[in-house]
């Protein structure tokens, strides 16, 4: 919407007054603007800007840096920022190392390959990643969705070879279509899932996999593989004579424990690794018990493992979202061929990377030498692990993923993005993950085909004593300018609204037209469209247009363009829309100058401004 500065008076009559003309840009040859059409889609960024005027064997060097962004700071890297890292990376493996473990358990896979996969596809993160804060691992959404898919195709304990195979097959294609997203520059495909939509899919999936972690808590050894909350409550209430309370005390001391330490670091950021260390000290604490204790002879159930089975805004540097896909895709491409599964970057570790002073993407080395250490040494001590503590990790991670709080915000901002994120959480939660995730995207796209296609139209009045028009809905003290009809339009011109479009002008008009014989005001003469934020129009967009002229000549009405801007007015006036039905003298370069020649033309009982001798429009 544009801004009319001007200082003169509603209604002001001078005849002499020269408005200014609204020019067509300089046309460019086709290849010129293909070119740079393509750049502002897949290249917004401009990442080519730094090699202009560079020698080759400087544009090489800066190209190894761009795809290789350890080349970029490790030549400055030094004792100081080590010490940073070395903390860091430690603190996220005591994270990683019990997180891997149970998330390789909703996956359906041997808890070794969640370990795995915290130690090949950080090093390859390491080399390739541009943030410094990021800490790669498995994530639980993932894990869940690894281990649903599969299930569907093959049963991972009749035969285990094949759902493994699959699981690398799997992982191995997920890199292939995230590397190339990157290369072919479609990151902004993400952008069509709302926050709205990310939260209730997010909150839906966190709340079905705690759900699942009940079959841990009360020992149950049969469970449904089904994920909707219905089959699981089922499942786990029709087996109420197979709980066994040992596990469900074990379960709820963890569960406890591990909310109160995170309860403490909420509250005393500086002791952020207290809540990091839980995870990895609740291992511990189990393992030793169930070793001193045989509890896995009264009821609870051990984890056998062998060895052989959005931060970079708080540091002022950016991210290019197409180099991270390129790099995700790649540490899951060699991650594949690595017995590891589906990786990413776990918002909960990256913010205990970052809460922890990491300085650069060495921690993620760090942790990845820390769980090759646990690796090599410490897998047979994993044997101990009660299932009970795994269940109480992810359980208390998940409930970090329902965040609440975002969707009172939704309710009180946007009821309707309130009302995708639940459908998002009910089609996760009811359904299954794979209905949530469709719902999800499909939500997202009818919100963006609903917005585009029935953009916002409004009336606009004038503030008093001003050359200023707005929406007489925002603003109610604005008057309308007797008769004349301001119209805003809120979104560019093409097929998918033109018809809508058409159709809500024409009902603006009637009720005008309404409003005057009611009120016995003046009859109405001009129709003036703000073109403000009408930023393009397709030839569906131009018919439309057409079809309006055409309507207002018929019922003896005049059409007024206001501010268009530049592309609209290159491709009206290449259809012959100005020049055969419009008329240039009808084009104004803000509402206050269409209004003004409006309003002296009905003062002076004129139907048509100046002649062409002497327009308006000249400068």
């Amino acid at each position: 919407m544009g801004t009319e500065d001007n200082t003169f008076p509603q209604g002001a009559e001078e005849p002499h007054r020269r408005h200014h003309a609204v020019e067509a840009p300089e046309p460019q040859p086709f290849l010129k603007s293909l070119q740079y059409s393509v750049k502002e889609t897949l290249f917004p960024d401009d990442p080519f800007r730094q090699f202009k005027n560079q020698t080759t064997s400087r544009q090489v060097v800066l190209g190894l840096k761009y795809f290789l962004p350890i080349l970029e700071w490790a030549p400055l890297y030094n004792f100081k920022l080590f010490k940073s890292d070395l903390i860091a990376g430690i603190t996220i493996a005591s994270l990683a190392i019990p997180q891997g473990i149970s998330y390789a358990k909703l996956a359906n896979l041997p808890p070794i390959l969640g370990l795995y996969s915290s130690f090949v596809p950080p090093l390859v993160y390491a080399v390739l990643g541009s943030s410094k804060d990021l800490a790669v691992g498995t994530v639980a959404v993932g894990s869940l969705l690894t281990g649903a898919m599969l299930s569907k195709e093959v049963d991972a304990e009749k035969d285990p070879k094949l759902y493994l195979h699959l699981a690398f097959t799997a992982t191995f294609f997920a890199g292939v279509l995230e590397a190339s997203l990157g290369i072919f520059r479609l990151g902004f495909i993400v952008d069509f899932l709302s926050h709205a939509t990310i939260v209730g899919f997010m909150g839906g999936a966190a709340t079905v996999v705690s759900l699942q972690q009940l079959k841990g808590i009360f020992g149950l050894k049969h469970f449904t593989e089904a994920t909707d909350v219905i089959s699981v409550m089922r499942s786990v209430f029709s087996q109420t004579h197979q709980w066994r309370w040992e596990s469900g005390v074990l379960g709820c001391c963890f569960l406890f424990f591990l909310l109160s330490t995170r309860y403490f670091s909420t509250k005393k950021p500086k002791f952020f690794w207290v809540a990091a260390m839980a995870p990895l000290t609740s291992v511990i604490l189990g393992s030793l018990l169930v070793y001193f204790t045989h509890a896995e002879r009264h009821g609870v159930q051990v984890e056998g493992i062998a060895v052989g089975r959005s931060f970079a805004m708080f540091k002022n540097y950016n991210i290019d979202g197409n180099k991270e896909m390129i790099a995700f895709g790649m540490m899951n491409i060699v991650g594949s061929f690595t017995s590891c599964y589906l990786t990413t970057g776990p918002f909960s570790r990256s913010a205990v990377n970052f809460n922890a002073g990491c300085k650069t993407a060495v921690s993620n080395i760090v942790m990845a030498i820390a769980v090759m250490f646990t690796l090599l040494f410490l897998t047979p001590f994993f044997y101990y692990t009660p299932l009970v503590v795994l269940s109480s990790i992810i359980m208390v991670a998940m409930l970090g993923l329902i965040d609440y709080q975002a969707a009172i915000h939704l309710w009180k901002v946007d009821k309707f993005d309130f009302l995708v994120c639940m459908s998002a959480y009910f089609g996760v939660v009811f359904g299954s993950v794979e209905i949530g995730l469709v719902v999800a995207v499909v939500i997202s796209i009818a919100r963006l085909l609903l917005f585009v296609s029935r953009p916002r139209t409004a009336v606009k009045g004038n503030i008093p004593n001003t050359m200023i028009y707005r929406n007489t809905d925002q603003y109610p003290y604005s008057r309308i300018v007797p008769g004349l009809l301001i119209l805003e339009i809120d979104a560019p011109i093409y097929f998918a609204n033109a018809g809508y479009l058409r159709e809500r002008i024409t009902r603006w008009v009637d009720e005008e037209e309404d409003r005057i014989k009611a009120s016995g005001g003046n009859s109405l003469q001009y129709v003036i469209l703000d073109m403000s934020a009408v930023g393009n129009i397709d030839t569906s967009g131009i018919s439309m247009m057409e079809e309006i002229k055409k309507i207002m000549d018929r019922r003896e009405l005049k059409l007024v363009l206001a501010n268009p801007k530049g592309e609209v007015v290159k491709k009206l006036t290449r259809s012959k829309f100005i020049g055969e039905n419009l008329g240039k003298e009808w084009m104004f370069l803000t509402v206050g100058e269409a209004v003004e020649a409006c309003s002296f033309m009905l003062h002076t009982s004129k139907t048509e401004p100046a002649s062409k001798e002497e327009p308006w429009n000249n400068v």
